[in-house]
């Protein structure tokens, strides 16, 4: 059994106090949660754990303090009839969590670890989200017992009505709240019965989206339009076509493909969003936008695109996913004011909807499990439910033989 006791700490302030500190001893090491007072030593008294009538507030200080023991007392007696086999820092860490109980102390250590584990997308994404959410609670902190299903009700309509955001906008800071909430759970920080979220309680559904895909008339006409040799607009057409070829390849793995990942006519890359790796045969289409960049090629672990190349530290995922995101910007800009004007495209064109198109082309041509394959999906449940969006046939020939009377 873990040993709770006050103590005075050694270490010294500048004012010459000491701070107070409850001791958990178990198995011989201890661990210190520190208290927000510091006497001075004259002031302790040792044996009997208290603080002596010399100091002006003693009795409201000892009462303090003889509370903070006993809660640290029944809490540690809980922690260890739930386990036996538990550390000193285990039972302090249970007693008191770092980072704080409440949403926002939880939010920035959230936040913050997205920036460290090099998710630019998602922090740029969440930080305003939460600030979204601190906002609706009028800058005031809340804890996570507070966070209560008619309030994110309400929170979900302040999103849409006076934000004046889309209904996937108002899911995704629900699912934040969602992430912030189970990193505290993880921690310990909360219970699970205040979790607000699953069934019979708020539920994470994100509405079906519009994808639109090209014709392979469409995709003919971006291969045919004459562009000059070398310009940023000719680089724009040759990243959708490659990501094309290659079943619609996320602009993020294109970017950091490199040379190295070429080898005996296939290109092998796992895709960046789940780690799924493989190799696909190079089409010839491909290997003539490859021809393009062998001129700029700086050795076998060179990037094949120019994107990624002056990157100073090609360590740093955030810095990457930074100029990632950078750079799709400008090559969708690009592709929408230009290649789709010049081919003739009334569609909107993306590098995303190179995706879109080898899936509207594919239809229900190719076998779902060798295009859950090709995507890289983790299940073929999310292939299914993709390529729905591009298989019409059953739909219209039902509708046409109603009307076709």
């Amino acid at each position: 059994m873990a040993n709770v006791k006050l103590v005075l700490r050694k270490e010294t302030k500048k004012d010459g106090t000491s701070p107070l500190a409850i001791r958990i001893t178990k198995d011989r090491k201890s661990s210190y949660i520190y208290l927000e007072y510091s006497i001075k030593e004259d002031d302790w008294d040792v044996k009997n754990q208290r603080v002596k009538k010399s100091h002006p507030n003693s009795t409201r200080l000892n009462n303090y303090l003889a509370t903070k023991v006993a809660e640290a007392l029944n809490r540690s007696l809980e922690i260890e009839t739930e386990r036996k086999d538990v550390s000193s820092k285990t039972v302090r860490q249970k007693i008191k969590p770092n980072g704080g109980a409440t949403f926002f102390a939880q939010a920035d250590l959230y936040i913050q670890n997205l920036e460290k584990d090099g998710k630019y997308n998602r922090y740029t994404a969440d930080k305003p989200r939460v600030k979204h959410f601190k906002e609706f609670l009028k800058g005031e902190n809340i804890a996570f017992t507070d966070i209560t299903i008619p309030l994110l009700e309400r929170f979900k309509g302040y999103i849409k009505t006076e934000l004046k955001l889309s209904e996937r906008s108002a899911i995704n800071h629900l699912v934040v709240i969602r992430s912030v909430f189970s990193q505290a759970i993880k921690s310990e920080i909360v219970d699970r019965k205040y979790y607000p979220f699953g069934a019979g309680k708020i539920s994470i559904k994100f509405p079906d989206s519009l994808k639109i895909g090209l014709t392979p008339e469409e995709v003919n006409a971006i291969e045919t339009i004459e562009l000059p040799t070398g310009s940023f607009e000719n680089h724009c057409r040759n990243l959708w076509l490659f990501s094309f070829y290659f079943a619609g390849m996320r602009i993020s793995d294109v970017f950091r493909i490199k040379w190295s990942d070429i080898q005996n006519g296939r290109l092998f890359y796992s895709m960046g969003k789940n780690e799924k790796g493989g190799s696909l045969k190079i089409p010839e289409k491909a290997l003539k936008i490859i021809e393009q960049y062998k001129g700029d090629r700086q050795g076998v672990e060179d990037y094949i695109f120019p994107e990624l190349k002056t990157l100073t530290d090609k360590q740093d995922k955030f810095i990457e996913q930074r100029r990632i995101m950078n750079m799709t910007s400008r090559v969708d800009k690009t592709l929408q004011n230009v290649i789709a004007n010049q081919a003739g495209i009334t569609k909107r064109l993306t590098m995303h909807i190179a995706r879109h198109t080898f899936g509207n082309i594919s239809g229900d041509r190719i076998p779902i499990q060798m295009l859950q394959k090709l995507y890289r999906h983790s299940s073929v449940t999310t292939t299914i439910g993709y390529q729905a969006n591009f298989v019409n046939k059953d739909a219209d020939d039902a509708l046409d033989a109603v009307l076709n009377i």
